[in-house]
């Protein structure tokens, strides 16, 4: 039977790139995604949710969540990803009338299927956190939360200490961190050791599915971006990484950790802190992946790419 899940992301390449794969799997029944502002803002990210399924034209449509048009966030990616947080593809979208709130449609369907749904969080935690603040209970209720954030073994990728989900709602994060929902958290050091090369360009070419005609039109200006902005020749995946690990939990190495997010620190606001002490009072709240198999998760995404809708 297929795995009941939610997307909850910030779309953004890497989002547009993970809905995808996700859309792909037959293994997924995905019920909703859920907009949350981050790369973009909260309109736009909505809107982008929305132009993702309206291009790949899956066949069972999933819930479209809209972001909270008043969301508080720290920072945003504009400047890896646009204005559009599509590289500049600007594809035309209709912005849908009578939309319901991601908060909403997260607690509807998480309450419609208790204990089975899987919730994938690629973007900042603030719907997470609002839904766990407006309904304590539903923490019980979530079958799985897989979190794609924060640090472990290595820097933040927005600040020297922070990693860019955690950073841009450290207080919501907290609040996720420390609820007790069965939670796996996939960290920034883990998710960037899976790199999509130039190849996947030449890859795309030979499918003829609307994924693919999709990937093709914001695919090389993100190349581009990377390059510029990052000197780097291939693109990172990091939310493809969250998705696969769903899916695939047998290609990540996991440990049962104590986590924190660091909310009052000038220089280290939305640092993850892990208790890794031998003798410690702290239970963990969490399993957090240490290692993965890179190149079997890479070949799940480039399976799923080219099998595409």
């Amino acid at each position: 039977m297929p795995r009941k899940v939610i997307l909850d992301m910030d779309p953004g390449v890497d989002d547009a790139i993970a809905l995808c794969v996700a859309l792909a799997e037959p293994e997924f029944d995905l019920l909703a995604v859920t907009a949350t502002g981050g790369n973009v803002g909260p309109k736009q990210a909505t809107l982008n949710v929305q132009t993702i399924i309206e291009q790949v034209d899956p066949a069972r449509w999933p819930r479209i969540g809209a972001a909270t048009p008043d969301q508080l966030l720290r920072t945003d990616a504009r400047h890896l990803m646009g204005t559009d947080g599509f590289c500049g593809a600007n594809f035309p979208v209709a912005e849908l009338h009578n939309r319901h709130n991601s908060i909403k449609v997260l607690s509807d369907e998480i309450r419609g299927a208790a204990g089975e749904v899987t919730v994938i969080a690629t973007g900042p935690l603030s719907n997470i956190a609002s839904l766990l603040q407006a309904e304590p209970d539903l923490a019980t209720e979530i079958g799985h939360l897989i979190i794609l954030g924060g640090a472990v073994a290595g820097p933040g990728n927005i600040t020297a200490a922070a990693e860019f989900n955690i950073y841009c709602d450290a207080e919501s994060a907290r609040q996720v961190f420390q609820s007790p929902v069965t939670k796996t958290l996939i960290p920034v050091d883990v998710s960037s050791q899976v790199m999509l090369g130039l190849d996947v360009l030449e890859k795309l070419k030979h499918s003829g599915s609307r994924t693919a005609q999709f990937l093709s039109k914001i695919l090389p200006n993100a190349f581009r971006m990377q390059r510029q902005v990052l000197g780097l020749e291939a693109l990172a995946v990091h939310d493809v990484v969250a998705v696969t690990a769903a899916m695939h939990p047998n290609l990540f190495t996991t440990e049962p950790l104590h986590g924190d997010v660091e909310t009052a620190g000038e220089l280290t606001h939305g640092a993850t802190v892990f208790d890794r002490r031998i003798v410690t009072d702290s239970r963990p709240n969490m399993d957090v992946a240490v290692d993965v198999d890179a190149d079997g998760v890479l070949r799940y995404i480039l399976g799923r790419l080219e099998a595409g809708v």
